[in-house]
């Protein structure tokens, strides 16, 4: 669960504001707001225009596409797939882009290599 012990001498002896100075957290810094704060405005806007044509565009939104399926609805679907749409592309991009760069940080930062579930492999140090 959460309530794991940690070892205190591996987070107790970084000095973090040494770390977030360094070139290597702020290309990290750097390309996670490459893609979270465009993507945050992509997605606000879409959200806002949908709000604002289901409020002044009833007509529009109420077109019949198919039986009772009307754009509104549609739309309103669109949302939910836009959002997991999002998720995933986050998640390959943290893949590919943020994880490489935060592993080697955390390396080097608490001397350890870890597994694919954060563990620490044991017997391998710096």
């Amino acid at each position: 669960m959460g309530n794991e012990a940690q070892t205190p001498g591996a987070a107790a002896s970084v000095d973090f504001e040494q770390v977030q100075s360094t070139e290597r957290f702020q290309e990290l810094r750097k390309r996670h707001r490459s893609f979270v704060f465009p993507m945050a405005v992509a997605f606000l806007l879409w959200y806002f225009a949908y709000v604002l044509l289901a409020d002044y565009a009833v007509g529009f939104m109420s077109t019949k596409v198919w039986g009772n399926i009307n754009i509104g609805l549609i739309l309103g679907l669109l949302q939910f797939v836009s959002t997991f749409a999002i998720t995933g592309w986050y998640v390959s991009y943290s893949n590919r882009r943020l994880d490489p760069i935060a592993a080697e940080m955390r390396h080097d930062i608490e001397g350890h290599e870890f597994d694919q579930h954060g563990k620490p492999i044991t017997g391998v140090q710096k």
